[in-house]
């Protein structure tokens, strides 16, 4: 809570496309990016962006390797940013049950 008794948000992870990329990460499984592409219904370019400012506030990692020869793009949430999910959570859980 703010200083003020409002809610505090990470406003990084309250963007559509952000939540759901860390929202699809939660389970601890490692996922291609064009995996995330598609089931987020989201561009190339609009996937990479999001996913590098997610990268740089430490809450997922980016592992790129050749598979079959082909290059691949994965990514994983870090400690931080499951830390980051679990306070949104909470902060959603105290505004909804406020006793």
């Amino acid at each position: 809570m703010s200083k003020r008794g409002k809610p505090e948000f990470d406003e990084l992870i309250l963007s559509r496309t952000r939540l759901g990329i860390i929202s699809a990460l939660i389970s601890g499984d490692k996922l291609e990016f064009t995996y995330l592409r598609n089931a987020l219904n989201l561009s190339d370019g609009n996937l990479s962006v999001q996913i590098r400012k997610l990268e740089g506030a430490g809450y997922v990692r980016v592992e790129k390797m050749f598979v079959d020869r082909k290059p691949k793009t994965f990514c994983e949430i870090t400690r931080k940013g499951r830390r980051a999910i679990r306070d949104l959570i909470a902060t959603l859980d105290r505004i909804a049950n406020p006793d």
